[in-house]
């Protein structure tokens, strides 16, 4: 889930990953949001489990998208509007 706010008038974007029991996972603060950012945040958490998610959900921001197709095209992504 995103979120964004201005820092030093930068808008920068708040990016939390939470498991299905609402444990929050990682937290990051960036300032793009493009492709390069979206698997900057998402490389970490697929890589650092020992087990391979079902299923992999974001909001509908596009650059998810390019981010589950380089990294695990294999697990199912969905998009929400969270």
């Amino acid at each position: 889930m995103k979120s964004s706010s201005k820092i030093n008038g930068t808008i920068h974007v708040l990016g939390r990953a939470v498991n299905q029991h609402g444990n929050v996972l990682d937290v990051l603060v960036q300032s793009p949001r493009h492709a390069v950012a979206a698997i900057k945040f998402v490389r970490p958490l697929l890589t650092a489990r020992r087990y391979v998610p079902r299923v992999l959900v974001t909001d509908k921001l596009g650059s998810y998208q390019v981010a589950h197709r380089a990294l695990r095209p294999s697990v199912q992504h969905r998009r929400s509007r969270i």
